[in-house]
């Protein structure tokens, strides 16, 4: 049976991933690779807490069927862009790597809206230049999903998210605008895992209408 790994799983869409797997029955084991203690987690689940710095520690136990990749940060969070570069980026990439070197068939990569490695801002060019490096590693299948403005219960207080959230459902009825319109966390997770068996290509970048159809939700946005 399938196991899985998670890295970024304290997150929105880690811990969606997680409830999402958690009734999966297609995964027998998932393992979470964290830098935080994670408890009451199901039976199949196993969590490894590490410094991602010190990856290379446990590069023998980054073994299964397919990543998860959904670590991020915010620039408020991480305190400097060089941080936040280190955590979205370098962290990411290195698990993939190891994993790729491990045998791992399947990489899905939460990247986000816009992400674009040519591009003069700096979130959507790091997100761009993660897509781009993964593609050149050793991944039977790559599924990079891009979803617009991310709803769900943080922990953390996001300004923007609620500001922006109410007005950005609206955006929904107007048709040009559609591609901007928010996203639930639940429907993400859902598109991830679905993601695995559904993606017939090496390499294959998921846009926000595409991140619904894959979850199975062509005509629902909440």
């Amino acid at each position: 049976m399938p196991k899985a790994i998670i890295i970024g799983a304290t997150g929105l869409i880690g811990k969606a991933l997680i409830k999402e797997l958690t009734s999966n029955s297609d995964y027998t084991e998932v393992v979470l690779i964290a830098r935080k203690k994670i408890e009451n987690l199901p039976a199949k689940f196993r969590v490894i807490q590490i410094d991602f710095d010190k990856i290379e520690e446990i590069k023998n136990e980054i073994t299964g069927d397919v990543l998860f990749s959904v670590l991020g940060t915010t620039m408020k969070t991480a305190g400097s862009k060089e941080a936040q570069y280190k955590i979205d980026f370098d962290y990411q990439y290195n698990v993939a790597r190891i994993a790729s070197e491990n045998g791992v068939k399947n990489l899905v990569l939460l990247s986000s809206a816009g992400a674009n490695s040519k591009s003069s801002i700096f979130y959507s060019r790091m997100k761009g230049e993660l897509d781009d490096a993964v593609k050149k590693l050793n991944f039977s299948h790559i599924s990079i999903i891009r979803p617009s403005m991310l709803t769900g219960k943080r922990k953390e207080f996001r300004l923007g998210e609620k500001i922006f959230t109410p007005v950005a459902y609206i955006l929904n009825i107007i048709p040009f605008a559609r591609k901007y319109r928010p996203i639930k966390d639940v429907i993400v997770a859902q598109a991830m895992i679905n993601a695995v068996t559904k993606n017939p290509n090496q390499y294959q970048i998921y846009e926000l209408n595409e991140v619904f159809k894959l979850a199975g939700k062509q005509n629902s946005y909440k």
